[in-house]
């Protein structure tokens, strides 16, 4: 976790990482498993409608390992589950928009944790994370989180894990290079917008909280190939560990996916608008960037 005190590291952030990613339909706005959210924010107006009502459509789930970041090396599990309303000031009326918002995240380390949630609202918390390679060439990856273990400093990982996958690279398809950036050409909206977070007791202080709303258009660009992506919950012995055999109720066991190598990730510095609703929490120091 390294001894090194946290200190602020201000965007833009440019990252090195390998990216697997499984998109999937969410066809019930509104109805978000309890696994939507870790349980700090699970019980702030984060994960209530006081932030925006949850739309449903296209989510995902993302394993990032990153190899070069400001903060140096680390992993991180994204949960996405679609887009949701959020309220913007435009010439003095307030108006409702829909954007994808990450709900759940887990990261590997102290730095970015806390510079995740302090630049973008991003609501990490920590996990152990375990990769191995299998002798038929896919990676089985683990997620082990600080935040279901009851203890609410979130000083050690669960003996649990939260998620986990099997993944194997299509052999008999090329690969072929792709950009988020291209999207907005087509009409896609690729921004992400985040809710004010709650605060909270990590023991590494890294649970900082913050009192606005914040919009980002992150970027990433890297060589693509599909991949299979076995979403199975059970243990070599059969045991499930979580609520459904797939992580995501509704999904099925296999999914085709990608995985993007050498992946450039580019995080910039965000919008921020003052919320009504939020709560009292920490200052920000980009605030003064407004």
């Amino acid at each position: 976790m390294g001894d090194k005190p946290i200190e602020h590291v201000v965007p833009p952030w440019k990252l090195k990482a390998t990216v697997y990613m499984v998109s999937f339909y969410n066809s019930n706005p509104g109805d978000l498993p309890s696994i939507a959210y870790s349980p700090l924010e699970s019980t702030s107006p984060f994960a209530s409608t006081v932030y925006g009502r949850h739309n449903g459509g296209l989510g995902q789930f993302q394993i990032i390992r990153y190899t070069e970041s400001p903060v140096g090396p680390y992993d991180e599990l994204i949960i996405c589950p679609g887009s949701f309303d959020y309220p913007v000031s435009e010439n003095g009326t307030t108006v409702t928009k829909k954007a994808a918002r990450i709900t759940r995240i887990y990261v590997s380390q102290k730095y970015t944790c806390w510079n995740g949630r302090k630049n973008w609202n991003i609501p990490k918390h920590l996990a152990q994370f375990e990769f191995r390679d299998l002798p038929d060439g896919s990676t089985n990856v683990k997620v082990y989180p600080h935040d279901t273990t009851g203890d609410p400093t979130e000083a050690n990982p669960n003996h649990t894990p939260f998620f986990q996958a099997t993944i194997k690279s299509v052999p008999w398809l090329p690969s072929f290079p792709f950009s988020l950036g291209w999207l907005p050409y087509i009409g896609v909206d690729v921004s992400i917008v985040q809710p004010p977070l709650p605060e909270g007791t990590g023991s590494h202080k890294e649970l900082v909280g913050t009192n606005q709303w914040c919009k980002i258009v992150p970027n990433q660009s890297g060589k693509t190939s599909l991949a299979w992506i076995d979403l199975s919950q059970r243990d070599d012995d059969g045991k499930l560990h979580g609520q459904h055999e797939s992580f995501w109720p509704g999904l099925g066991r296999w999914q085709l996916g990608i995985k993007m190598e050498n992946t450039d990730i580019v995080f910039g510095m965000g919008e921020y608008w003052a919320s009504p609703a939020a709560e009292p929490s920490q200052s920000r120091a980009a605030d003064s960037q407004l």
